[in-house]
């Protein structure tokens, strides 16, 4: 068994479309929720999300390239470029090419590109399509794209497991180190589906917050939380086995040390009330991660749904135990980005490396209404500074998915 070095991050979101930017943010309890710009929301009870700002693809890609690819390519891209120059890697020079791989999702891939080519069709016939409409928007394309550029010919693999995708990603590529399959992996997801379509669906299934208090949109285990709010983005991982990576002088920000994965097999969007699946997925990272310490911080899945932070309540209570549960440090990073569905995870474990390194628990912001269901210590509204021996970083999708990844310092 091998073990799992993190050496480089990368990340587009809300509040930042670097990881610098982002942090700095997250830190300070910066809010990346406000009305939605991207098209008229008059006809629609939902009026905020949390959009990407300012973000500008021609950076790291030609304009060629932007013309065949979907904007959830183009942020996946944007991360994979900084993750890249942070981790030093460079596939034929200082790692073999079929020892690299890339382990990248996304939970609903390139609406935008879908939603342009039908209605060209309908318009003006089939000859109108482009020839670009499906590399653009197969969910694949991004981990295909992101290999092509940096040279990578181990295994790449896209993982949809819905809001769970990119922390599946991050845990299925640290498998494939940990057992030897790969030396290096790009892992992560990417979204861009605020779309007027996919905000209807979500909208029209009640799993939308209809607030327009940008403040009081997403307000994780709050009593008066209503909903979620729409994100996007991408959020990018460069994981490496240890040795190899101390050996070239490489920055390494944590050790990946535990995953767990299971399915509640119980409901298409209803997380299980007795929360089994999300317990036993928590406890499988921690117990895998060797860490016995009071000293950790879970960065919750959080979303601002009345039964998804109920649910993850009791999660994290079956798993640690209720005394330790109430112990340690919990917060959901989604009062500031807003939901990024298969991006999430992979930024909320970019954030949980970066709280290890730093000693510090971000806040979950928002917060005014306790609910006797949700009695954690959820960090409420301020950053707390706090040494750290583990960060636990957890996602739940639609379809009962359930993923959560552990974190601790390399030695």
């Amino acid at each position: 068994m091998f073990r799992v070095a993190i050496t480089g991050l990368g990340a587009v979101t809300p509040v930042g479309n670097s990881v610098g930017e982002m942090w700095e943010s997250i830190k300070a309890g910066k809010c990346g929720i406000d009305y939605i710009t991207k098209f008229d929301t008059s006809d629609f009870k939902v009026k905020l999300a949390a959009e990407v700002k300012d973000f500008d693809p021609s950076v790291v890609m030609d304009r060629g390239e932007i013309r065949k690819s979907d904007l959830f390519g183009q942020y996946a891209m944007a991360a994979a470029v900084e993750a890249m120059g942070d981790s030093g890697l460079i596939s034929g020079e200082n790692i073999a090419p079929e020892r690299f791989g890339v382990y990248f999702g996304s939970g609903i891939g390139g609406m935008q590109t879908f939603i342009d080519e039908v209605i060209k069709c309908r318009d003006g016939g089939p000859k109108k399509v482009s020839p670009f409409m499906i590399p653009a928007m197969i969910i694949n394309m991004a981990a295909g794209t992101i290999a092509i550029r940096f040279g990578c010919k181990g295994p790449a693999i896209p993982v949809v497991t819905a809001c769970a995708t990119s922390t599946n990603a991050i845990g299925e590529a640290y498998r494939a180190i940990k057992h030897g399959y790969a030396d290096a992996v790009i892992a992560g997801g990417s979204e861009a589906a605020i779309l007027p379509v996919s905000l209807a669906g979500f909208a029209n299934m009640k799993a939308l917050t209809e607030s327009e208090d940008p403040s009081r949109a997403s307000i994780p285990f709050d009593r008066e939380r209503s909903g979620f709010v729409m994100g996007e983005g991408a959020g990018v991982m460069i994981l490496e086995e240890m040795e190899r990576a101390k050996a070239r002088g490489a920055k390494i920000y944590g050790e990946l040390c535990g995953y767990g994965s299971t399915c509640d097999a119980h409901h298409i969007t209803a997380p299980d009330p007795e929360a089994v699946g999300g317990a036993a997925a928590i406890r499988a990272a921690l117990e895998e991660s060797g860490v016995n310490s009071d000293d950790i911080y879970i960065n919750a899945h959080g979303t601002s749904t009345p039964l998804n932070d109920r649910s993850e309540t009791v999660a994290i209570k079956k798993a640690l135990g209720e005394e330790r549960a109430h112990k340690i440090n919990v917060s959901s990073t989604k009062s500031m980005t807003g939901h990024m569905l298969g991006a999430a995870g992979a930024v909320e474990a970019i954030i949980s490396a970066l709280a290890l390194r730093d000693g510090v628990v971000p806040p979950t912001i928002g917060y005014r209404e306790p609910d006797p269901e949700c009695d954690l210590n959820i960090t409420p509204n301020e950053a707390v500074r706090k040494n750290l021996d583990l960060c636990l970083s957890t996602s739940l999708g639609f379809g009962g998915h359930n993923a959560c990844i552990a974190i601790k310092k390399a030695y």
